[in-house]
């Protein structure tokens, strides 16, 4: 679907990068009165089977092993009686990620960029917890080689993001041109450019107003993945506009209250859970959303019982990225991108229209 047209969004990507860190510290140990032979072969007997004599000669080699204090890379070292002997297990290494067959609803590909419908339940890139069965593998399997290198070797050509159960509209770059270009199209949010990101979420109640704007600064919350609108100048605050217009009530009283509303999003900046942070802040979380409007779902139980099986069993937050339009990289061409609701929001949204 190629033409013309702009708009503007984002949950990008902009949270911190997942990691590891050693937060066991070192692990100390002192040598009894028995202690003998080499540093490798009690420190394994001590440690069996947890690590075994090869690993522990490899992390001794490497600088990981102190002996009363000094770093010890002979693995022969002789320990004696007494001996204060401390081993700091490295960090984990991130895995490289390899092509898996992922099935993928491609819009458009050619050498410099892909364009897909992302799927629910498809993390976008490798991270703790998710090192396989992630939209960069299922890209590397199906465009090779080219994505290696760009943008990182866990997020190869990734120039934006959305979370794991919000589906969508996503372009990823090929190349290192197409990605610079790309992602200061992102960066820019649309100021200057033609870029348009627009979604589509089917939420509690019925925003004030027809059109609104949300004015309310993002940081983190309690949790390293879940952000709060906050009021302070922390270093991970940053400014957020949120831009809705409602499409649809559903089931709206006299009193001009309804239901459930469907509402299309335009973001100024692009903040990680930004249209669903905002719109809990407001009153009204998307439905299915357990992190930002879990309080919510007993509201479901006002709902006649077909309709309310729907929305109670919906597994995922409802949001999609229905639009987008950013300009091509290497001919300037602007391109747009429409997808249509998937089929389980289409499922509630037309069960709602019932009401």
């Amino acid at each position: 679907m190629k033409n013309a047209t702009p708009f503007n969004e984002a949950e990008t990507d902009r949270e911190a990068q997942d990691g590891h860190e050693d937060q066991s510290g070192p692990q100390t140990l002192v040598a009894g009165e028995d202690a003998d032979g080499r540093l490798d072969a009690w420190l394994a007997a001590q440690l069996e089977p947890d690590l075994s004599r090869s690993r522990i000669k490899a992390l001794v080699e490497a600088g990981a092993v102190t002996v009363n204090g000094k770093v010890t890379k002979q693995a022969k070292h002789k320990i004696h009686p007494g001996d204060r002997v401390e081993l700091q297990m490295p960090a984990p290494e991130d895995p490289d990620p390899v092509g898996e067959d992922i099935p993928l609803e491609i819009l458009y590909e050619d050498d410099d960029l892909i364009v897909i419908n992302k799927q629910a339940g498809l993390v976008v890139h490798p991270g703790a917890g998710n090192w396989t069965g992630t939209l960069v593998n299922a890209l590397i399997h199906h465009c090779g080689a080219s994505l290696s290198g760009i943008g990182g070797v866990r997020r190869p050509g990734i120039v934006h993001r959305l979370d794991r159960d919000t589906t969508g509209v996503m372009v990823v770059a090929k190349n290192d041109i197409a990605h610079r270009h790309l992602a200061e199209q992102f960066a820019d949010h649309g100021l200057t450019g033609p870029l348009e990101r627009a979604y589509q979420a089917i939420v509690w109640g019925k925003p004030q107003g027809l059109r609104g704007t949300i004015d309310a600064s993002l940081g983190r919350a309690r949790d390293r993945i879940r952000r709060a609108v906050r009021t302070d100048h922390g270093d991970d605050v940053r400014h957020a506009v949120t831009h809705y217009l409602v499409c649809e009530r559903y089931d709206e009283k006299p009193d001009g209250t309804c239901a459930a509303s469907l509402v299309e999003c335009r973001l100024e900046t692009g903040r990680t859970h930004q249209i669903r942070v905002h719109m809990a802040h407001i009153g009204h979380p998307l439905i299915g959303d357990l992190d930002y409007g879990g309080a919510y779902r007993t509201k479901a139980n006002r709902l006649p019982d077909e309709i309310r099986a729907v929305v109670s069993d919906f597994p995922r937050q409802a949001l999609h990225a229905f639009l987008l339009v950013f300009e091509h990289p290497t001919s300037g061409e602007t391109l747009r991108f429409e997808a249509a609701l998937p089929a389980d929001m289409e499922t509630m949204r037309a069960a709602l229209a019932t009401l």
